[in-house]
């Protein structure tokens, strides 16, 4: 449907035409990146709804595109076969934090987050990895465990052993880094909140691609501002070159829901306002009186009280004649001496803070070298890490973005935790972070230290770096659950064809051998769409464990042996503890499937929960 057949559509009248427009806002809300200057691509719509069979590079029409862009989108749409391990040994405060870290791919930890997050993320800060010309590592395939994607991506050979990532000479280098970033954006947009906003970090050698396929995926529309941020104030040495001293950090939207709040003042903002004529409303300083657009209808003159006349500007007044002649009457305008000019006063009583601008200075948002010397203060002396981003700015991006409490802030690039650090600073948020187990560069300098202080992967860093942090910090604002990305607890289906007889006998148990309750646990939440951060409470119902989870929302038992003299006791229990509860939605009730001596066993189970108002019973 082209542009011109939309604005038809739109035009027209009756309840048929409005119901078309309506459905074509809300697919534009949903599929932003389907709509271009020639109206719906109805191929990418068709990929975004789950058929793959369109995938055809020599099908690709006008606008931005790439060797591997409609590959690098059905990924995107790919479920992860992975799941997350809890690991509260390496954690702090698990039991009361509501912060995550992640040590994973970020593409496969991404994707599931998508049922517990999607539409819950107020504000998403990334750092990615900038185009120097290397290879970069994303996994579009992960189907076994961490060292299956580690080989994958080049980090490991075949042995275990860590190979070399070094300079791509194949002419791809956009390429490569757009198949990186461009799956990350759609799933990130997908977490964000209505009210929610993205800034991404990056230099000047992507920042053109990265706002086209931006404006793909967020929708040009929903561009808030390119940001030039002020990241070094110390000149380079170098002769014949700019030396450069800034970044990008483009920010998003999700939707018109998003309202961009103000800075608080400093005493440097509120300089010019002062009271020479002690007016009762205090301070003041003199604004513009002109139109910054042109309005005929506001082109009017004005007659001062001695009856001088002065002539609009070129635009026309910023008011209407009796707006303007209101704001006479109240003083907020006045005259000069010989009446030749009229004067608008803008008082400091009524600004609500300062509004953002695009330049973002060192001295408001901090440099990398502060960023690096908040790195050394929490290492005693130590730089483990060399691209650091100084918590300062992430803070300004939070207060811009109205982050609230209990709001939560993702950062997929987490590198050495600055966004963590941000957020423990603020107080209001709580953050999932995300860092690959990536090896760290021992011939570096940074490399150096992080041997120092026992660090080997960027993903140890973090994760020191945010234990320092909490030091001292109040309970309900400190701590992190830690993860891991692996494999599913749940065997994936993997038959013998020569062998079927002993495939089915071993696939008697659905769950992998080794995985603790914990573990299979935290899967459940994560694929029944429930935060990770939810309580979880055990009780001994009949000599065996049961869970509750989000207070009743879901109830677990995963004892290995249930049998019919079991059902009765167990049963009636786990409905008593469920009234106590009085979870605000349904329950689901879910057993070990090889746990039940017979079928007989299972369904009795069923029935004495199904009868008593449990309908969602399931078994693993």
């Amino acid at each position: 449907m082209t542009k011109a057949a939309m604005d038809r559509v739109t035009l027209q009248d009756g309840e048929s035409a409005n119901i078309v427009s309506e459905n074509i806002e809300q697919l534009k809300t949903i599929f932003p990146e389907v709509f271009g200057e020639r109206g719906v691509d109805f191929d990418t719509l068709r990929q975004l709804l789950g058929d793959a069979g369109v995938i055809d590079e020599s099908e690709e029409k006008y606008g931005f595109h790439w060797h591997g862009k409609k590959k690098a989108r059905q990924i995107a749409l790919t479920p992860s076969m992975g799941t997350l391990l809890p690991c509260p040994e390496e954690s702090l405060d698990w039991d009361t934090t509501q912060n995550l870290f992640i040590e994973g791919d970020n593409l496969e930890v991404l994707k599931l987050l998508q049922k517990s997050y999607a539409g819950k993320v107020k504000m998403i800060f990334i750092d990615p990895p900038y185009n120097t010309g290397k290879d970069f590592i994303y996994p579009d395939n992960f189907q076994d465990n961490l060292d299956t994607y580690l080989r994958y991506t080049g980090q490991k050979d075949s042995e275990g052993l860590k190979v070399s990532s070094n300079t791509e000479n194949s002419g791809r280098l956009h390429t490569n880094w757009l198949n990186m970033m461009y799956p990350r954006m759609m799933l990130a947009r997908n977490l964000l909140a209505k009210d929610g906003a993205i800034f991404i970090a990056i230099d000047d050698s992507e920042a053109p691609r990265l706002r086209i396929i931006c404006d793909e995926i967020f929708g040009e529309e929903n561009l808030v501002a390119n940001i030039i941020w002020q990241h070094s104030v110390q000149p380079k040495g170098y002769s014949g070159i700019f030396s450069v001293h800034h970044n990008h950090i483009l920010m998003y939207r999700k939707s018109e829901d998003f309202e961009l709040m103000s800075l608080e003042r400093t005493d440097d903002d509120n300089k010019a306002y002062s009271n020479p004529d002690n007016d009762p409303k205090g301070d003041w300083r003199t604004g513009d009186v002109r139109n910054a657009l042109y309005r005929k209808n506001l082109k009017y003159p004005i007659t001062t009280p001695s009856g001088k006349i002065i002539n609009p500007p070129d635009n026309g007044w910023r008011w209407s004649k009796e707006t303007l002649q209101s704001k006479i009457s109240s003083g907020e305008i006045f005259f000069s001496e010989d009446e030749t000019r009229i004067i608008r006063k803008i008082y400091l009583a009524d600004l609500d803070g300062r509004t953002p601008e695009t330049i973002w200075f060192a001295k408001d948002s901090g440099t990398t070298r502060s960023g690096v010397k908040e790195l050394k203060i929490a290492f005693d002396g130590e730089v483990p890490f060399d691209t650091v981003k100084p918590t300062e700015l992430i803070k300004r991006m939070m207060k811009i973005s109205g982050v609230r409490e209990g709001d939560v802030v993702l950062d997929f690039f987490a590198g050495s935790g600055s966004t963590g650090v941000a957020v423990f600073d603020d107080e209001r948020g709580r953050f999932i972070l995300v860092q690959l187990p990536e090896d760290i560069d021992e011939s570096k300098p940074h490399g150096i230290a992080a041997k120092k202080l026992g660090l080997s992967k960027i993903s140890d860093i973090t994760k020191d770096r945010l234990k320092r942090s909490s030091v001292s910090r109040a309970p309900s604002n400190s701590g992190f659950k830690f993860f891991k990305l692996s494999n599913s607890n749940i065997r994936a289906w993997s038959p013998d064809r020569s062998d079927l007889e002993q495939t089915l006998l071993s696939h008697q148990e659905h769950l992998i051998e080794g995985r603790s309750e914990q573990d299979i646990l935290y899967e459940l939440l994560i694929k029944r769409g429930i935060d990770l951060a939810a309580p979880i409470e055990c009780k001994s119902i009949s000599g065996k464990n049961v869970y509750s989870i989000g207070f009743g929302v879901l109830l677990v038992c995963l004892d290995e042996a249930i049998t019919k003299a079991d059902t009765e006791n167990l049963a009636q229990g786990i409905l008593k503890w469920h009234e106590e509860l009085k979870p605000a939605s349904d329950s689901h009730v879910f057993f070990r499937d090889s746990a039940f001596s017979d079928d007989v066993a299972k369904a009795n189970m069923a029935a004495i929960l199904e009868q008593n108002g449990i309908s969602h019973v399931r078994s693993l």
